[in-house]
């Protein structure tokens, strides 16, 4: 009984594929290796022997005949996986800022063109949510450059301010003193890194 399943299982199997020829004129070879048919097709094969398809990949040129512009595009969009990218963040804000700045630019905007640029960037900023260190910096009521030792002043000026025990104990104040000490945490990280 088991060699009559035997045959029954063998009556079912599949016939083995026939041979792919060498797509090389004049070569009986089995084409294993597959190679594009062209830049515009390469989901397009040739099939060839192992001999013939490193031969066609020696003579092989994916940039013959474009243009050293057109391989520079060509090169730039591989950069990108050939998707299209956009400036990180708003781009609503950006395409404000490029036209406030092209406007003034043909206004001629004074003795400094680019004077107009910095309010349009001003605005793109007031736009979106301040980060965490301008928010401490306005808490502080600090505006940038300042160093280590000035932002040590300004906090110790606030503190004596702001210490609930010099307030009687308000809630106001113990608030607005949780508000500076987290400010300056946050400031004082950024001159440690």
């Amino acid at each position: 009984m088991a060699t009559a399943n035997r045959r029954e299982y063998r009556a079912f199997e599949e016939p083995a594929p026939a041979m792919r020829r060498c797509d090389h004129p004049d070569c009986a070879c089995a084409g294993e290796f597959r190679a594009p048919k062209s830049r515009q097709r390469l989901n397009d094969y040739w099939w060839f022997c192992l001999e013939h398809v490193r031969e066609y990949n020696r003579a092989w040129n994916y940039y013959q005949g474009m243009s050293a512009d057109q391989i520079e595009r060509e090169a730039r969009r591989d950069t990108v996986w050939d998707r299209p990218t956009w400036p990180m963040g708003s781009w609503r804000a950006e395409q404000r800022l490029r036209t406030r700045i092209y406007e003034s630019f043909a206004e001629g905007a004074g003795d400094n063109p680019f004077h107009a640029g910095r309010e349009a960037q001003e605005e793109a900023k007031q736009g979106r949510p301040p980060t965490e260190q301008e928010s401490a910096m306005k808490t502080l009521e600090l505006a940038p450059p300042f160093d280590l030792k000035t932002l040590k002043a300004r906090y110790k000026a606030l503190v004596k301010l702001h210490h609930p025990d010099a307030n009687g104990g308000s809630r106001d104040a113990e608030e607005k003193f949780k508000t500076i000490n987290h400010a300056y945490s946050v400031l004082k990280a950024g001159f440690a890194s």
